[in-house]
């Protein structure tokens, strides 16, 4: 579609019929007007039993926890359990298992979701775009043909069509198994 028939169609529609998509916790995380106390991923590794921490799956020194703010469904974080920021701190021994958990990650995201493809990456550092700089962690992102759109752009808002729930539900017995073969 053409620059000009987009900016039309925006013109046609706004502001009268658009749906409103309200998230408002998340704006105060983005504005950083709520600041936790101590690291986020150290609180969710003592708090793993608990399914509001998010935990999908839990081993003496690694973990994989579901993004409270994804940017697709199924947007996973791999990381150790060790309070960590910088990557060539690690160990090769937790190196070696963020990857292996990081393939196996993937296995179940491609299984539960189908996704055409994959963003995977770290960001080192506040100035990288390290939301929590001071604990290392892996983003695993499925994607399909056609999930970006417009909202980012012109609304600030990112639009996920699960809610971290139904994400959590849908994952955690495919992570439990893998935890039961301990594999990793």
């Amino acid at each position: 579609m053409k620059k000009k028939s987009i900016r039309k169609l925006q013109s046609d529609i706004w502001p009268s019929e658009r749906d409103v998509i309200e998230s408002p916790h998340r704006l105060q995380y983005v504005r950083k007007v709520i600041k936790p106390k101590g690291c986020v991923f150290c609180k969710a590794a003592k708090e793993a039993a608990k399914p509001e921490s998010l935990v999908l799956f839990k081993n003496r020194s690694m973990l994989v926890v579901l993004n409270k703010y994804p940017y697709n469904n199924g947007h996973l974080l791999i990381l150790p359990k060790k309070h960590i920021g910088e990557f060539d701190k690690m160990s090769d021994k937790d190196l070696i298992a963020m990857q292996l958990l990081t393939k196996h990650s993937l296995k179940i995201l491609k299984k539960v979701y189908s996704p055409q493809g994959f963003n995977t990456g770290m960001n080192l550092g506040q100035v990288a775009g390290a939301g929590i700089p001071d604990h290392i962690h892996y983003h695993i992102i499925p994607r399909w043909g056609g999930d970006t759109n417009f909202f980012p752009l012109i609304a600030q808002t990112k639009l996920v069509v699960e809610t971290t729930e139904q994400s959590y539900n849908l994952l955690k017995p495919h992570f439990e198994k893998l935890e039961k073969k301990g594999v990793i």
